[in-house]
């Protein structure tokens, strides 16, 4: 068995930047917060077209061109005056890539996973404007700034389109000129710390909320020593939504929502106007945080969407996605579909906001249909009916939206924690022992998930919730949903990579030992570092010993496997130390030296 093999590679190459890391990349500090900002306007023979794109040499390929055309609009049937706003979300092209994002983005690395830049996705961020304007033939002045983006940031991007949208409207291209040039002198996305983000004589100050966050999100940390003036508008978040505001109208059907988006399943949620449309499909993406929402979603979907056929298609059962639509027309497309959720303008009971009904699919037949969820679903869980009391309470004491929001955050996460601990604490079990990481063998294996032998578990670590229900039948059900599959697939990497880490830390211990005895042969100083040394047994030996009675093609492999961990450590960003890589790199160059002049040239090239 070969000692320095490790059957848990990591995956996929990691793409650069530029050629040259060391050259400035144009706009690549733009890059690191947007893909491109467009127009789209309304052309009496072409219909929306891009009027513009920023910066002019982005590569958008014709069919996501022709899709932020069809997505920047509201549909004749919103009947939008004045200025609205909304978001989207868009399929990459097949084959497209990034010029600056890649695998190993360090970004993701310290960002909470609902919060990762999309590798296949795109978001887009609208400000649309309509209002009459006798100039124009078609008598309406219509056109949408979007904002283009991997990042999920919609409050941030949102804030930002109110600040410059009025401004551009009035004054067109050399003012997005300029905001583009402002956005390029921003700092980068760093999770954890606070960000202040300069354009058109505003400072919006923001904190990417760290990898590992608090319930009820990060609050902005305020800057010690900057100054600034103007004084910075602080957002309190760059993602949450008013989650209060977006469920309103179906808060006493919190639980089968959860459970739905827990387990993916088809929805579409009709709404009268593309901005209830997004923020509703964005608040049930982000009901199961921190879990994220492995399924697909579109906070705003047409019957122009290139992926129109695709969702719409009888011939199979509904893919996992989310739509939001405001054309009456999908009432009919969609009528196969499980779970429709049909929203209207709310409506007050006294102090409370109207409820919608649960009610048969067999209903949903004409385009003036009422309000309503319409499925057969039945929950695997209770209703919690003292978190629906105080909910409702809270609002007949007209407590603000921010705290109804943020208590119904708390109690969504909570529920996700519940459910997800069990699993964390079944994985934990899959891992290795540390003591069974040696430098001379391959790194041991984790064990392979069993559904039973996690089933068996939960008599003893179930949910710690008193919420009652069939917590079986909701796992069981989890397994067969694509939120189970991204979930594993993700950890598993991460516990891959931690068995790496292991294993480097413990050849690097090795290592250690090595130089040491060699520079120092006091018995009592060897014993003290080698209590220091991570991971290293009484009976190991160091690499020099190791490579006494080994062939010269042994010792060379040996070198080349030890140079492709070190890379593969780096390239990754392992959490190593990077003392612990220096040391062993001078351990390999100590190798290197031993070996004949030929071989140490023939390896000092490579």
């Amino acid at each position: 068995m070969d000692p320095f093999d490790s059957s848990d590679s990591l995956e996929g190459p990691s793409k650069t930047a530029a050629k040259n890391a060391d050259a400035p990349v144009p706009w690549s500090r733009f890059s690191a917060w947007l893909e491109c900002v467009c127009v789209v306007t309304f052309d009496l023979e072409l219909g929306q077209a891009i009027e513009l794109v920023y910066p002019h040499d982005v590569k958008l390929t014709e069919k996501e061109k022709t899709s932020i055309c069809y997505l920047s609009f509201p549909d004749s049937y919103s009947g939008c005056l004045g200025d609205t706003q909304f978001s989207f979300r868009l399929r990459q092209s097949v084959g497209r890539s990034s010029s600056w994002f890649g695998h190993e983005d360090a970004y993701n690395r310290d960002a909470p996973v609902t919060l990762q830049k999309e590798q296949a996705h795109f978001h887009g961020y609208v400000y649309f404007r309509q209002v009459k304007d006798a100039s124009v033939k078609r008598g309406y002045f219509q056109k949408s700034l979007v904002v283009v983006s991997r990042l999920p940031f919609g409050n941030l991007f949102h804030s930002l389109l109110q600040v410059i949208a009025p401004e551009y409207f009035e004054k067109q291209e050399p003012c997005l000129e300029t905001v583009c040039n402002e956005i390029d002198q921003w700092p980068a996305p760093v999770p954890g710390q606070t960000l202040n983000l300069p354009v058109m004589g505003v400072v919006m100050q923001v904190q990417i909320p760290p990898k590992v966050e608090t319930l009820g999100g990060s609050p902005v940390k305020q800057p010690q020593t900057e100054n600034l003036l103007p004084a910075p508008t602080v957002l309190p978040s760059v993602h949450e939504l008013d989650l209060f505001k977006c469920f309103q109208s179906v808060l006493i059907h919190m639980q089968m929502l959860w459970e739905l988006m827990l387990l993916g399943e088809p929805v579409v949620v009709m709404a009268p106007s593309p901005t209830v449309s997004s923020e509703t499909v964005l608040a049930l993406v982000s009901a199961i945080a921190p879990l994220r929402y492995f399924g697909d979603y579109r906070p705003y979907f047409t019957i122009h969407d290139s992926e129109f056929k695709e969702y719409t298609t009888r011939t199979q059962a509904p893919p996992n996605v989310i739509l939001g639509v405001t054309n009456p027309f999908f009432i009919k497309t969609f009528q196969c579909w499980p779970h429709i959720i049909r929203l209207g303008d709310l409506k007050m009971s006294g102090d409370l906001p109207k409820q919608v009904k649960v009610k048969k699919l067999a209903k949903l037949k004409t385009l003036d249909t009422k309000t309503g969820i319409y499925t057969a679903y039945k929950t695997f869980l209770h209703k919690d009916k003292a978190f629906i009391k105080r909910l409702l309470k809270g609002i007949q004491k007209k407590r603000p939206s921010e705290v109804l929001s943020a208590f119904l955050r708390r109690h969504l996460m909570e529920q996700t924690e519940s459910f997800i601990l069990p699993l964390e604490r079944y994985l934990e079990s899959l891992m290795p022992p540390q003591r069974s990481v040696s430098p001379w063998k391959t790194p041991p294996q984790i064990r392979s998930f069993s559904q039973d032998e996690f089933m068996k578990t939960l008599e003893q670590a179930g949910p710690q919730l008193t919420l009652k229900g069939d917590w079986t039948g909701l796992y069981r059900r989890f397994f067969r949903s694509p939120n189970f599959d991204g979930w594993y697939r993700l950890r598993h990497r991460e516990m891959s990579q931690k068995v790496e880490c292991l294993h480097l830390e413990a050849i690097c211990a090795a290592s250690v030992l090595s130089c040491m005895e060699k520079r120092d042969r006091n018995p009592s100083f060897v014993l003290h570092r080698r209590k220091e040394t991570l991971h290293v047994q009484n009976s190991m030996r160091d690499l020099l010993t190791w490579n006494n009675d080994k062939s010269e093609v042994e010792i060379v492999d040996l070198i080349l496997k030890l140079r492709e961990k070190l890379m593969r450590a780096r390239k990754h960003q392992l959490p190593v130390k990077e003392e612990l890589l220096e040391r062993l790199e001078q351990s390999i160059q100590t190798i290197i030296s031993s070996l004949p002049e030929d071989l140490q040239t023939l390896l000092q090239r490579q």
